[in-house]
C-alpha cells in the first residue's frame, strides 16, 4: 500500500524558517518526481518546488531564492527548506509523489 506523509508544519514568525518532510513508501519512488504545492484558503493548490529522479530541481518564482528542495533516495525522502517566510507563504503543503499525495501539512507564518 502507498503512503505519503508529511511533516515539519507548524507556526513561523515572518522572517522565519520551517523544514518540511515527506517520506514515500509502498513504491519505489526514487524512480518518479517529487515535490512540494501548497493551497491557501480559499485559493487553488500551486506548484512550489519539485525534483526529478535525476535530483534536477524546480521552484516557483514565489519562492525562488527562499525556499530549497532536496531529495534522500535512499531513504524516499524528499525536503523543503524554507528561509525567510512571509504571511503569504500560509497554507496547506501537499507532497506529490509520482501521482500519489499526502495529506498535507498545516503552515502558518505570523507573528
Amino acid at each position: 500500500q502507498v503512503h505519503v506523509v508529511e511533516s515539519g508544519g507548524g507556526l513561523a514568525q515572518p522572517g522565519g524558517s520551517l523544514r518540511l518532510s515527506c517520506v514515500a513508501s509502498g513504491f519505489t519512488s526514487s524512480n518518479y518526481a517529487m515535490g512540494w504545492f501548497r493551497q491557501a484558503a480559499g485559493k487553488s493548490r500551486e506548484f512550489v518546488a519539485h525534483v526529478q529522479s535525476n535530483n534536477t530541481t524546480g521552484t516557483a518564482n514565489s519562492v525562488k531564492g527562499r525556499f530549497i528542495i532536496s531529495r534522500n533516495s535512499a531513504k524516499d525522502t524528499v525536503y523543503l527548506q524554507m528561509n525567510d517566510l512571509q504571511p503569504e507563504d500560509t497554507g496547506v503543503y501537499y507532497c506529490k509523489a509520482g501521482a500519489y499525495w499526502g495529506q498535507g501539512t498545516q503552515v502558518t507564518v505570523s507573528s
